[in-house]
């Protein structure tokens, strides 16, 4: 299968994984980037099966519209039943890097108001370390140079991702060279750092549940 095959998969296999919960006054959480996409393109043959959706990007919001799902403001919404999105990578614990779609900020409120996270992912995102694909910072403009500073004392190497402004106004930092052997204890590091916004580390908060797609379907992964 190929690597959309594989999204498309873990992307139906969420729609099927959530359908039981749904309510038609419950409210969803939707990510951001390719294998969110696809979910919400399939979400279409279930939207009057729930209330409306809380998105965690402008993109988002937008194919979830031109869909004729409601998409509600995440001020107006105490609570979501479900929140789906993508990872760039995944270990056993299901502790994620996320934001290579610069929308982390918002997909960890979003994350935060979530009673479960389902995290949809193909195969090459499972890692045994996470740190292979560079981890996102959000930084406020001003402080981009003092953080990418603080980030090298913390043994990475933060690159300026030019040309990207996130939702919120924000710039991003991908740091490489990390091997994160403890991601919790990085994750709150980097975010007690002045002008960070937060980090693509889900740790402290990691997935519930990820539908990881492999050549032999798609596997329903539990933390250890």
């Amino acid at each position: 299968m190929t690597q959309d095959e594989l999204k498309k998969a873990v992307a139906r296999a969420a729609v099927e994984y959530i359908t039981p919960k749904l309510f038609n006054d419950s409210i969803i959480g939707v990510g951001t980037g390719s294998t969110a996409n696809f979910f919400i393109d399939y979400l279409a043959d279930i939207k009057t099966r729930f209330a409306g959706a809380v998105a965690s990007s402008d993109a988002s919001a937008e194919r979830l519209k031109k869909l004729g799902i409601d998409v509600l403001d995440c001020n107006s919404v105490s609570e979501l039943v479900v929140y789906v999105d993508g990872a760039d990578e995944s270990n056993a614990y299901l502790h994620l890097i996320k934001g290579g779609g610069a929308a982390l900020t918002r997909e960890k409120i979003v994350r935060a108001i979530s009673k479960e996270f389902v995290c949809i992912a193909d195969g090459s995102k499972w890692v045994d370390v996470l740190g292979k694909f560079p981890l996102p910072v959000e930084v406020i403009p001003m402080a981009r140079s003092y953080v990418a500073r603080e980030l090298v004392k913390l043994g990475g190497a933060p690159v300026y991702r030019e040309g990207v402004v996130t939702d919120n106004g924000n710039v991003i930092l991908d740091v490489h060279n990390l091997q994160i052997i403890d991601p919790v204890g990085l994750e709150n590091a980097i975010n007690q750092i002045t002008g960070v916004v937060t980090n693509g580390l889900f740790a402290a908060k990691p997935a519930d549940v990820l539908l990881l797609g492999t050549a032999d379907g798609v596997k329903t992964i539990k933390a250890l």
